[in-house]
């Protein structure tokens, strides 16, 4: 008599909605690398979540976004060259970090055509979209003022 074993992706999958949560910048990579992982995972019968809006600047991340988030049991953020430079992206990404110390999510990050140690130690691409966050944030704070 053989002994079946329950399926990999039900018995990784219990208690989450989805087994892994891309995390991207649409522009960088949703129709090349992120698009064709997000095939390869759900073609092997992981379930997946993949944002199909391309989002704008000023859009905030959503409620929905969010809970997709919480019930994601792996984050794969791919961080490409102009991820940084989208304030949605970070948002995603500090709730994806908040749930890995909190709740001992696993996340597996994927360099796609950044250094690590760019990302790390926000030098290139990553320094400059993150001076430019935070110069926008010091403009609209109100804070700062144009002299007269």
């Amino acid at each position: 008599m053989a002994i079946q074993s329950p399926s990999s992706s039900s018995s990784f999958s219990y208690g989450f909605t989805y087994q892994v949560f891309l995390s991207f910048r649409g522009t960088d990579t949703r129709h090349g690398f992120t698009g064709n992982l997000y095939k390869a995972l759900t073609d092997k019968g992981i379930h997946t979540f993949i944002d199909d809006n391309d989002l704008q600047r000023g859009d905030e991340i959503t409620p929905s976004l969010l809970k997709a988030i919480d019930e994601s049991r792996i984050f794969i953020p791919v961080f490409s060259i102009n991820y940084a430079y989208s304030s949605f992206c970070l948002d995603e990404l500090v709730h994806i970090i908040h749930c890995y110390k909190t709740k001992g999510r696993l996340v597996l990050p994927v360099f796609f055509g950044v250094e690590p140690t760019n990302v790390r130690h926000q030098k290139g691409s990553y320094g400059e979209a993150l001076a430019e966050h935070e110069k926008r944030d010091w403009a609209t704070s109100g804070l700062w003022k144009e002299p007269v």
